[in-house]
């Protein structure tokens, strides 16, 4: 949201999902680093990359287990799609399938191109194949699909948001989990797709717009899983398998 314009943002969504783990704290910094030093248009930053500057450039850089020679990669990566289909959004194009009934099979497609493009990519692109919730692709899906409503950009207009698959980390799984949204012990593409296909009898034409609230319930308002006072006035108890295991006990729950 710093940028203004698409082919920019489309851009900077990358890289910032590509590197949205761990703390927020440690995340924010390490982008504050990268598009310092990409200058006021990342795409033309892009557009002109290479792998051997780029590495002098972001010398010392590291993310947890991402390197300096492994934000060149991707930022390469980027620049081959680009060359290829004009933008991101149109090397996914490329692959998607709209008559699915989910993202699964677009989402696998677009990552086989990028491994057969250059394997490095399997350092930031897992698959659904592989039964990872790929987490951090759902969430750029996610920003650059939905209607632009202050999170997200809605800048590929035609994928339908109702085939997106909610991103699931440590508090989506979680909270899903007490509100009986699904059953798997793994936070793994099954996972995601359980909790996408419970949300979707909700709102079958937009189901990852649950995904923000669930996700920082767990994280700003501090959901205690059953271990703690809170859940006696949270505001989903009434639904939640561990409130309703207190009220069992004789608890009292409102």
């Amino acid at each position: 949201h710093r940028y203004v314009r698409p082919e920019d943002q489309e851009i900077v969504g990358l890289i910032a999902s590509s590197f949205a783990y761990g703390h927020v704290k440690v995340i924010r910094g390490s982008l504050s680093f990268i598009f310092g030093r990409m200058g006021e248009s990342p795409r033309a930053f892009v557009e002109s990359f290479e792998p051997g500057e780029g590495e002098k450039l972001f010398g010392g850089f590291v993310h947890r287990f991402h390197s300096a020679r492994d934000l060149a990669g991707l930022l390469f990566l980027a620049r081959r799609m680009m060359e290829e289909a004009g933008s991101i959004g149109d090397y996914f194009m490329a692959s998607y399938d709209p008559s699915a009934r989910d993202i699964t099979p677009s989402l696998t497609r677009f990552v086989g191109r990028l491994r057969d493009l250059d394997p490095f990519a399997s350092r930031f692109f897992p698959s659904p194949a592989s039964g990872s919730a790929c987490k951090r692709l759902c969430m750029y899906l996610r920003w650059m699909v939905r209607p632009r409503d202050g999170v997200d950009l809605g800048l590929w207009e035609d994928v339908s948001p109702a085939q997106l698959v909610i991103q699931v980390d440590t508090h989506v799984h979680r909270l899903a989990g007490y509100l009986g949204l699904t059953r798997r012990r793994s936070a793994d593409w099954k996972a995601a797709l359980e909790v996408t296909a419970a949300l979707r009898r909700f709102d079958p034409y937009d189901p990852v717009r649950y995904d923000f609230p669930l996700c920082h319930l767990g994280i700003s308002e501090g959901c205690a899983g059953g271990k703690g006072e809170r859940c006696l006035t949270c505001p989903i108890g009434q639904f939640c398998v561990t409130t309703q295991s207190l009220s069992s006990l004789g608890v009292p729950v409102p």
